[in-house]
């Protein structure tokens, strides 16, 4: 094992699962929620936030990004399944000081890989000083205008995903 997969594990096993609470209190949560929920009055995609401590010690052996994780958790909450092809999903690993933007093809076809980095270059710019709830509200605001201009909503429609932070 190298020495910086072995460093990697070292920062998973010893991060309490409780540390969520530290960078994102009750309080943060419900505002992240109702930020969620505000917006997908205004368009018909749908935002989903996962934010998970720390992977399973097997996962880092494997060597599991933060992008696999996340494409995993796209598929396990079916942000992919909705009716337009154009859910969201913020994964934040806090581990590993690392996130990921994922996007269904409805959405993505329109805002493109450069779209996708220059929220998530917004967003870091936040995290780096310590500042992770305003970062996520950020990246809602921001997908949020790829959304309105693309996938209006012109009829009040259904919440596919709920809106509700997920937790790991």
């Amino acid at each position: 094992m190298s020495f910086r997969r072995l460093k990697r594990l070292m920062k998973h096993l010893f991060i309490w699962p409780g540390i969520v609470k530290q960078y994102f209190p009750k309080e943060s949560m419900q505002r992240i929620e109702n930020a969620i929920a505000l917006s997908e009055r205004t368009h018909f995609g749908e935002i989903c936030f996962v934010v998970e401590s720390n992977l399973h010690a097997f996962d880092i052996v494997r060597k599991v990004s933060a992008k696999k994780r996340a494409i995993e958790i796209f598929s396990k909450f079916h942000v992919w399944d909705t009716a337009q092809n154009n859910g969201v999903l913020i994964y934040l690993l806090l581990a590993d000081h690392d996130f990921e933007i994922l996007a269904d093809r409805g959405i993505h076809h329109h805002v493109g890989n450069e779209g996708w980095e220059q929220i998530s270059r917004e967003m870091e710019k936040h995290f780096k000083r310590g500042d992770f709830e305003l970062g996520v509200l950020h990246g809602i605001a921001k997908i949020t205008e790829h959304l309105d201009r693309h996938f209006p909503a012109e009829t009040k429609n259904a919440n596919e995903l709920s809106n509700a932070p997920i937790v790991i």
